[in-house]
């Protein structure tokens, strides 16, 4: 099999003006007076086997963007192309088969998996839906997913609280990994968690992703977390993209304004502050 050359393949995902747009509604009869442009016009593409970090503060339109691009949210207008595929034209048979290949870890480790599910039907429920393995290679698929995300199989019947807020992303990672997409949106995946865990999450996302050829959509609004880790980045403001770069460009020469006070607003320790100077 020959590599895949980066110069000639087109991206995995290919996003040309993306709008998502709500209505304003008012009155009796819940008239249209206006829409809320909650993403307007975003445009960006995400190579095989990399990741994009997507960047802004609360109520950019960031989250709405990840959403959008599985159409958990109808987007009002643009093109979405992943593997070759028009997101928008599919229909809801095809638009499952998109989502195997493409999926989603959601912020909230402790509201993403179902508190009254063994984590072995939580884990089997991808496999159900897209009819993938049965018995014994069922069972190997969700042993291997969470060896590969540093947890044994003996949780298989134990239950979501039972587990830390970092085991429990790890879970939700399983998850999204054991139906072998080649895309995941990450939303907010390591905000909630401590300084620690966060770290340990992210070194196993960068091994998953060199071992298994995996893209992201790393959504954040910590710019110093997604500069980390992105090859490059966009930074939204206000539903539209205000700057697109390297992510090592970004975050030591950035040139919007906006841009410029999220890198401002990233915490410095002072020197010698470590060692009680």
């Amino acid at each position: 099999m020959s590599e895949q050359n980066p110069q000639t393949d087109p991206p995995l995902l290919q996003v040309k003006g993306l709008e998502t747009h709500f209505p304003i509604r008012k009155g009796l009869l819940r008239r249209q007076v206006g829409s809320v442009k909650a993403v307007d016009g975003v445009t960006f593409d995400i190579p095989r086997g990399k990741t994009l970090g997507l960047v802004g503060e609360s109520g950019c339109g960031k989250t709405t963007v990840g959403r959008s691009l599985l159409r958990l949210v109808e987007p009002t207008g643009g093109e979405v192309l992943f593997d070759n595929h028009a997101v928008r034209k599919e229909n809801a048979r095809s638009l499952r088969s998109l989502r195997r290949r493409m999926q989603i870890v959601f912020q909230d480790p402790y509201g993403s998996l179902n508190p009254r599910m063994k984590i072995r039907s939580i884990l089997e429920e991808g496999l159900i839906l897209h009819r993938l393995g049965e018995g014994s290679a069922r069972l190997e698929q969700m042993e291997q997913a969470l060896e590969r995300t540093g947890l044994s199989p003996a949780v298989l019947e134990r239950y979501p609280h039972e587990f830390s807020g970092g085991q429990r992303q790890r879970i939700a990672i399983a998850r999204a990994l054991i139906i072998k997409p080649k895309l995941i949106i990450l939303d907010e995946a390591v905000s909630s968690l401590d300084v620690s865990i966060k770290a340990q999450i992210l070194d196993l996302l960068v091994e998953i992703a060199k071992k298994h050829s995996l893209s992201y959509l790393f959504v954040s609004h910590d710019l110093s977390v997604v500069q980390n880790f992105s090859h490059r980045v966009i930074v939204m403001q206000n539903g539209i993209v205000v700057e697109e770069g390297k992510a090592s460009k970004i975050l030591s020469a950035p040139e919007a304004e906006y841009t410029k006070k999220l890198v401002k607003a990233i915490p410095r320790i002072p020197n010698g502050w470590l060692s009680g100077e």
